[in-house]
């Protein structure tokens, strides 16, 4: 018996890194898991085809969630060929780095409707969905930055910390209809949007002193915590944000 067994996960951007990792545990935890992706769709395929080959139905699902009849069109094929939508898992995003000043419409517009619309429009999607099968839990992967300033990724931050209080606000909306919503905030992670930085000795080196427990986190264990979000065990968790940072936010020089 999986802590997921009788449950449908939908995770966004699940072709890489996080989500990739979560969809992957949800799967081996007994979900039935509808794995979305945006652009290319090989690694989504191959892992929807592992996961059913090991007993864990999962299906690829091609969606820009920032769209709202690609997020529709998702919710409803999952429904269509999983079962309702009982775990929702807020996963794609993008970044653009810029310099505040240099930042432009377009790229601030993007940003903000992948990061924090797109979370809307699944959420809004998949609660309808939950309110009339006896709940359901939504997991948003956020990122220590709706706290910390991020230099040169301002929409990013903004993003993330709009993210921060759209979680806050459902869990007390949908709490009547045994939604639960909640957050989990990634700090530094090893993965494909970082690959440039893992060998890079300069942010080693920054790593090492900004995160106690220097050194990088791995997708899965963020996976890890998604998971409890996602099952029975956090039954009284709402509302909350679950920092994996390595203790980063709470580093601070000694004096």
């Amino acid at each position: 018996m999986g802590e997921l067994d009788g449950k449908v996960a939908l995770v966004t951007g699940a072709s890489s890194g996080i989500g990739y990792a979560i969809a992957e545990r949800f799967g081996a935890e007994g979900a039935r898991v509808a794995v979305n992706y945006h652009g290319d769709d090989r690694t989504a395929r191959d892992l929807a085809s592992r996961l059913s080959a090991a007993g864990s139905p999962a299906v690829p699902i091609q969606a820009d969630v920032s769209v709202p009849a690609d997020v529709r069109a998702m919710v409803g094929r999952a429904d269509a060929e999983l079962g309702p939508v009982s775990v929702l898992v807020n996963n794609a995003g993008i970044e653009s780095k810029a310099p505040f000043l240099e930042v432009d419409e377009e790229d601030w517009d993007r940003v903000l409707a992948v990061n924090l619309k797109g979370p809307f429009l699944c959420a809004q999607a998949c609660a309808a969905q939950m309110r009339g099968h006896g709940g359901g839990t939504i997991v948003n992967v956020s990122s220590i930055h709706e706290d910390l300033p991020f230099v040169d990724q301002a929409p990013y931050a903004a993003a993330k910390g709009g993210l921060r209080m759209l979680m806050r606000n459902l869990a007390v909306e949908l709490a009547p209809f045994g939604i639960r919503v909640n957050n989990v905030a990634p700090g530094p992670i090893a993965t494909p949007v970082n690959e440039d930085d893992l060998s890079d000795p300069e942010t080693l080196r920054v790593l090492r002193h900004t995160v106690p427990l220097r050194r990088w986190g791995e997708p899965e264990e963020v996976a890890e915590v998604a998971l409890f979000l996602a099952s029975e065990r956090s039954a009284y968790v709402t509302g909350s944000t679950y920092y994996v940072d390595g203790g980063m936010l709470r580093h601070t020089e000694p004096v």
